[in-house]
């Protein structure tokens, strides 16, 4: 094992369902809106393409295999699949099924409750409601638990100190998240596993997971979108001062230099406090949005590797199996959030991970 247990998010909308074809057109992927982004600016890096991989499917075991191979090879040691769970409706489970029923790739995972109501903000329409986050109560909470021991049992599935770990994705969302974790601890018990290691993400440095019933907590930090700069006053760069040649500058998405707020994104908690730091080596998710968007202009594996660096050395007082550090994200192609190589940086964001998982020998 390696010493530092580094986890990519994983998302899996690289495949058409009904509710796409329904709200977005037929045949509509992640490839859709990724494919069709153009620059707004001059020195405006888009379109995202994928490399190595290509425009895959993930219905396919062989795009599944090449991924978890390209993970292995660079020192990713599981990926945390994004799952989705409407009061037992689930959507875009169908590659994590066949991962789970073929038990191929043979490479470790971890699952993300993303328990979120689902809108089209991002395309422009936040009023539209797709599909709502509802929580219906303890019944509701058994059957997802039930569902989600099969993983649980599955011998490649991410523990800490035996348990299972399992995060959520906002866990202020919960009504009651004290019940709702003490509830799934003693089914997880019953079921004959030692317990759960429960993981909620959340930014703020002062959020104690413990009084919420989790063990630990992934602090994903991105930087507000233009409406809430100046509470972010240090993270803000003045699009005034950035001078992008643009016949309106209100048009522009948020942006914001990655090497002026790399160094925010990975933030010490207090002593008391298990949180695991996320790393993001890039975010542009114009493609969606447009000027809604919000972007992290210039972003280069050089200065990934600086913030990748402290997030490593954020765990290194932990034991050794809690030395977890989280990427976000390995296929987030219409955020602009890849480590999947594209046709600009290939696999440099990839070859930071493998030297710095295996003893910092990058520059």
């Amino acid at each position: 094992m390696n010493p530092i247990r580094t986890v990519a998010f994983y998302l899996p909308q690289f495949h058409p369902v009904a509710e796409n074809d329904e709200w977005w057109g037929k045949g509509f992927t992640e490839w859709t809106n990724t494919a069709k982004a153009k620059p707004l600016f001059k020195g405006h890096y888009q379109p995202h393409v994928p490399a190595d991989l290509g425009f895959y499917d993930l219905r396919l075991p062989e795009a599944r295999a090449a991924q978890a191979a390209l993970a292995r090879e660079h020192g990713i040691e599981a990926f945390c699949y994004y799952h989705y769970w409407f009061g037992g409706r689930r959507l875009l489970e169908r590659p994590f099924e066949a991962v789970l029923e073929s038990g191929e790739p043979d490479f470790p995972f971890c699952l993300c409750w993303a328990n979120q109501t689902w809108t089209g903000i991002w395309h422009g329409a936040p009023n539209r409601v797709l599909i709502e986050q509802t929580y219906p109560g303890d019944d509701d909470h058994r059957r997802h638990f039930d569902f989600l021991l099969r993983a649980f049992l599955d011998r490649r599935y991410l523990r800490v100190d035996g348990k299972p770990v399992f995060i959520v994705y906002n866990p202020d969302e919960l009504p009651e998240p004290q019940r709702t974790t003490d509830l799934w601890r003693t089914l997880a018990v019953r079921a004959g596993l030692p317990g759960l290691h429960l993981v909620a993400e959340h930014s703020s440095a002062a959020w104690n997971p413990v009084d919420h019933g989790f063990d630990a907590r992934v602090a994903v930090r991105l930087p507000p979108r233009r409406r809430t700069l100046q509470a972010w006053a240090t993270w803000k760069t003045p699009i005034r001062k950035l001078r992008y040649r643009y016949a309106d500058w209100r048009q522009l998405p948020t942006i914001h230099r990655y090497e002026h707020i790399s160094d925010h994104l990975i933030v010490l908690p207090p002593a008391d406090i298990e949180s695991y730091p996320c790393a993001i080596p890039n975010w542009d998710n114009t493609a969606r949005s447009g000027a809604n968007g919000m972007l992290l202009q210039g972003s280069t594996p050089e200065l990934f590797r600086a913030q990748f660096r402290k997030a490593v050395a954020a765990v290194g007082h932990y034991p050794p199996e809690h030395k977890l550090v989280f990427i976000k994200s390995w296929n987030e192609w219409a955020e602009g959030n890849h480590l999947e190589p594209d046709l600009k940086f290939g696999r440099r964001y990839l070859e930071v991970v493998r030297d710095e998982v295996r003893g910092g020998a990058g520059p």
